[in-house]
């Protein structure tokens, strides 16, 4: 290699503090842990997936577009918007897809916060929400969860400051299960500033059960407030990549400006349409996830302390330090969980098979 070729090759190309940046951490491999320990199969229950397939119509639904994939998709999402306003009572310029509910929570702090503005949130909560704000910039302030492992609304309305942009209220919150109650809620929207966003992150709102657990779009026609919701979890389109966001037109038009062109692709338009039809089979399967989920939950409360109610489709272990070792306990017997070094252990609700295969291994693990 020439002199200049050595010097091009240690020039500095990216940015120096993404390198303090953890990487999201996807859910492992169920075929790769089952090579391993030589087992016909493992059971993963690590991705807050739903187990029961696709929703009937989806598969032709997204085979038929399919067809057309040389075309491109409707950018404006015409017809999903309008379907999506339609089911939640709301006009159409409020409503926003994108790649997930994930991919509009960045396109929302990219659309509020330049270079410095901070983004209020929880921690532990959704792990994404760090990378998001390093991406674009803004400076993350996180605010300790509180002694049940959910949101210290207070605390978050306490650490607001004049450059606060946007606030993130993940409910549930993923990791730990636990939801924001209405009046707790109340209090706190009343004592954010007009000029900071709230986006309340719904991505698991069809599994709540607790009626003082408020539908975030209730809150909806404040002007500082943005309700995220997906259609990867209960609606079962995970693999497909597609979420919505409901706010006042003015912030939904510029989500539509920033985000990536043609990134609701033609078969995500067309497997949530088909979804969108199947609400009381949605019902059925949400039915079953937490009728198993309660069983899980008490279940594991006899072999861990403190294990907090959850409103979510997974159940939170509160092990600290013993988070990683659990995990591998787990994994030896063919069962994938998500550790938080430190933390925790986030658990899926599966089918009751392989919830039993969990609840076994979690057993020789700690009982």
């Amino acid at each position: 290699m020439t002199d200049d070729g050595r010097h091009q090759a240690a020039v500095r190309l990216t940015r120096v503090d993404l390198d303090a940046l953890p990487n999201y951490v996807p859910g492992r491999s169920p075929a790769d842990l089952a090579r391993e320990l030589g087992l016909p199969e493992a059971i993963k229950l690590a991705s807050n997936e739903v187990p029961y397939g696709p929703l009937p119509g989806v598969v032709d639904a997204v085979a038929e577009a399919v067809a057309g994939v040389h075309r491109y998709p409707d950018m404006g999402v015409v017809a999903l918007r309008q379907a999506l306003a339609d089911r939640y009572g709301v006009d159409t310029d409020r409503v926003a897809t994108g790649c997930g509910s994930v991919a509009l929570a960045e396109h929302l702090v990219r659309a509020t916060c330049l270079p410095g503005d901070e983004l209020v949130y929880s921690w532990r909560s959704f792990e994404a929400y760090p990378i998001i704000a390093a991406t674009s910039g803004a400076t993350s302030v996180k605010v300790s969860n509180d002694a049940g492992h959910g949101h210290d609304l207070a605390a978050m309305a306490a650490a607001v400051t004049d450059r606060t942009r946007m606030i993130l209220v993940c409910n549930p919150n993923n990791p730990t299960g636990t939801a924001v109650r209405q009046a707790e809620l109340d209090r706190f929207l009343d004592a954010v500033p007009d000029d900071v966003l709230v986006v309340i992150d719904e991505a698991y709102r069809e599994f709540v059960t607790d009626p003082e657990v408020p539908d975030g779009l209730s809150y909806a026609d404040r002007p500082n407030v943005a309700v995220l919701r997906t259609l990867s979890k209960a609606w079962g389109l995970a693999g497909l990549r597609i979420g919505f966001l409901v706010a006042q037109p003015q912030v939904a038009a510029a989500v539509r400006k920033v985000v990536t062109p043609f990134s609701t692709s033609m078969a995500a338009q067309a497997g949530a349409l088909a979804a969108l039809s199947q609400a009381d089979e949605v019902r059925r399967r949400c039915a079953l996830v937490v009728a198993e989920r309660e069983r899980v939950g008490e279940a594991l409360t006899k072999l861990v302390p403190g294990v907090p109610a959850s409103q979510a489709n997974f159940v939170w272990l509160p092990l600290g330090d013993r988070a990683v070792e659990f995990g591998r306990a787990c994994e030896s017997r063919g069962v994938i969980v998500r550790p938080f070094p430190g933390d925790g252990v986030r658990v899926t609700v599966g089918t009751p098979v392989e919830n039993d295969a969990f609840l076994a291994a979690a057993e020789a693990a700690l009982g």
